[in-house]
């Protein structure tokens, strides 16, 4: 069972009603913004307790740490709460692709002229 969450961020935080509150992974060198995923209160007091990302898969219903299979592990460096306590921004050392489909980021395509191109 994982750590409680701190008083004071426990406090902060706006899950919705399913329990759960975006998690964007940054790469904290670059800027670059890695991926979108989910997290509820076990899944954050596991990311400060291990200092490794951990989200909650919506599909599969359960914990899983990035990379726990692949290798492609994000340490955390830092955790933010947005101005509102809806959103959470963290700020990630990347290991390998962020993206389960091998790209860097899961954010590799663009709307370019009314179509969906894929960007490096």
């Amino acid at each position: 069972m994982p750590a409680e969450l701190p008083q004071s961020l426990a406090a902060a935080i706006r899950f919705d009603r399913t329990g759960l509150i975006p998690a964007v992974a940054q790469d904290h060198a670059s800027g670059e913004v890695l991926m979108l995923a989910w997290m509820n209160a076990d899944s954050i007091a596991a990311t400060l307790a291990s200092g490794f990302a951990t989200y909650w898969s919506r599909s599969r219903k359960r914990l899983w740490r990035k990379g726990e299979t692949s290798g492609h592990t994000q340490r955390l460096v830092e955790l933010r709460l947005d101005c509102d306590g809806d959103a959470i921004l963290l700020r990630v050392e990347q290991v390998g692709p962020a993206c389960h489909t091998g790209h860097r980021v899961c954010f590799f395509r663009a709307v370019r002229e009314g179509g969906l191109l894929e960007i490096s």
